[in-house]
């Protein structure tokens, strides 16, 4: 290690010898426009939010995989008329399909469930989701979702950082970053992964709740669905907590000695890591330990939420945080990807994940949290009206599809009871109010009280946005 930096050392004073007055002139003015430049992200950050926000915190319960709006939200009676039948040109236009369903006949197979409209907003849903059905009335359904990207990887990469290109910040670091957390004992943006009942071969990359250029203080923080929630957050046995408060001071200092001779902002970061570590250790276990809730809060969430790691305990982990402070939290709920076997796999998510969401809603609510918490309900794309493998067969399932597709919101500002955007008899084109992920994303910011296009990083000599240099609009209509 001493040897690679002497080798640093030598390079570095012999690239300044080359470079005469004017390169180091050079160097030296660069170096000031970094610092102004963070002096600039400063004062901008200070003007946060830039108006009332209708929301406070943020609950996202990321569907990973692609929930298929046919059977859960999106009802198409005339699909039944037309099972069998090869999907019009008319109505495909030519989308590209995966390789898992290009080569065949693309036959209509219709929903998979019945369909009832529930509440006094006659929102309709699939028989697969009785739970949701009763607290429809809090929900804003958007049936009108649109993207770009048909894979999971690229589509799920710009659902949650706007981009289908790792390396940009999440929606959740953006958020950290422009306005941090109530709670100075807990990290501004925290991740729950569902512990599943069996395994899933459906992979979560560490960019979906990454910081991308941001500083890495800006990442997603994700809880283990184990034990210690943290790994390394507990103090060895027999190390008494001021000898770790004076090891922890000392290394600060050399921290501050290291920074104020490179400027290294990842060395800033690494300070506040250790001193939000040391805050956890006593903030953490409290918060992931459940025995204090009431017997009431279990059987609203489910029987399942007393499963350690179990989407239904997370849910409740969920409420636990915003209670606390915690700007933005995310769970990511896998295996939706439903190519084979839909009648069964997909009913088997919905019982995962219907309860414990119905009761995320309600306990929310009942504490009087739900006026300054959005909740966002959804996945990356939907799936296709045409069946894969044999449209009639009880194996059959649906292939990608991001030309539309359905997510809900409830809280923070949202109008309750309603359903915004429509699509065609197929629920395979959007026919009415579209909103792109990038909407969705300006949306989100406006009801954090940030304005999208004032909102920005810069890097490398770019002003980036979450939402990007494409046309985003707020979706107003669904604002209260």
């Amino acid at each position: 290690m001493l040897f690679n930096e002497h080798l640093y050392s030598v390079a570095r004073r012999y690239f300044l010898g080359r470079c005469a007055g004017v390169g180091l002139g050079a160097i030296s003015l660069a170096m000031l426009e970094s610092q102004l430049r963070r002096s600039n992200a400063d004062e901008s950050l200070q003007a946060l939010p830039h108006f009332a926000p209708r929301a406070k915190h943020v609950i996202f319960l990321t569907q990973s995989g692609g929930p298929s709006q046919i059977e859960l939200f999106d009802h198409k009676p005339l699909l039944n008329k037309w099972a069998g039948i090869e999907l019009p040109d008319s109505v495909r236009q030519g989308q590209r399909l995966t390789t898992m369903t290009a080569s065949q006949k693309q036959l209509i197979m219709p929903a998979r469930t019945t369909f009832g409209k529930y509440g006094n907003s006659g929102a309709t849903l699939g028989e697969w989701l009785p739970h949701m059905a009763k607290v429809v009335d809090h929900l804003c359904f958007i049936k009108s979702m649109t993207t770009e990207e048909i894979n999971h990887a690229p589509a799920m990469t710009k659902f949650l950082t706007g981009h289908q290109i790792p390396g940009r910040p999440s929606v959740g670091g953006w958020v950290s970053y422009g306005l941090g957390s109530e709670n100075k004992n807990l990290p501004d943006y925290l991740v729950l992964i569902s512990k599943m009942k069996r395994p899933s071969d459906q992979p979560l990359y560490d960019h979906y709740w990454g910081s991308g250029f941001l500083p890495s203080v800006y990442q997603g923080v994700k809880l283990r669905n184990a034990k210690d929630p943290v790994l390394y957050l507990r103090d060895p046995e027999g190390m008494p907590r001021e000898v770790r408060r004076s090891m922890l001071d000392s290394l600060h200092h050399l921290n501050r000695l290291r920074h104020a001779e490179s400027g290294d902002p990842e060395i800033t970061t690494r300070i506040q890591q250790y001193e939000m570590a040391w805050r956890m250790q006593t903030s953490i276990p409290e918060l992931s330990d459940l025995s204090d809730e009431p017997e009431a809060t279990f059987r609203l969430y489910g029987d399942d939420s007393r499963r350690a790691g179990s989407y239904a305990a997370n849910c409740i982990l969920a409420r636990r945080l915003v209670e606390r402070g915690a700007r933005f939290v995310q769970l990511f709920h896998p295996d939706w990807d439903h190519h084979s076997r839909l009648s069964s796999w997909c009913v088997a998510r919905c019982r995962d994940t219907d309860q414990a969401s119905a009761g995320l809603i309600l306990d929310l609510h009942q504490r009087g949290l739900l006026n300054d918490t959005l909740v966002i309900w959804g996945g990356e794309f939907g799936r296709g009206v045409a069946g894969q493998g044999q449209w009639d067969s009880p194996d059959g399932g649906r292939d990608h599809h991001p030309r539309c597709f359905t997510i809900w919101m409830a809280g923070g500002g949202i109008k309750p009871g309603i359903t915004y955007g429509a699509t065609d008899d197929f629920s395979y084109n959007v026919s009415d109010n579209p909103v792109h992920v990038r909407d969705l994303h300006a949306t989100i910011l406006h009801l954090l009280g940030i304005n999208h296009e004032q909102f920005s990083y810069r890097f490398q000599g770019l002003d980036f946005r979450l939402t990007g240099v494409e046309p985003a609009r707020v979706v107003k209509e669904i604002i209260a």
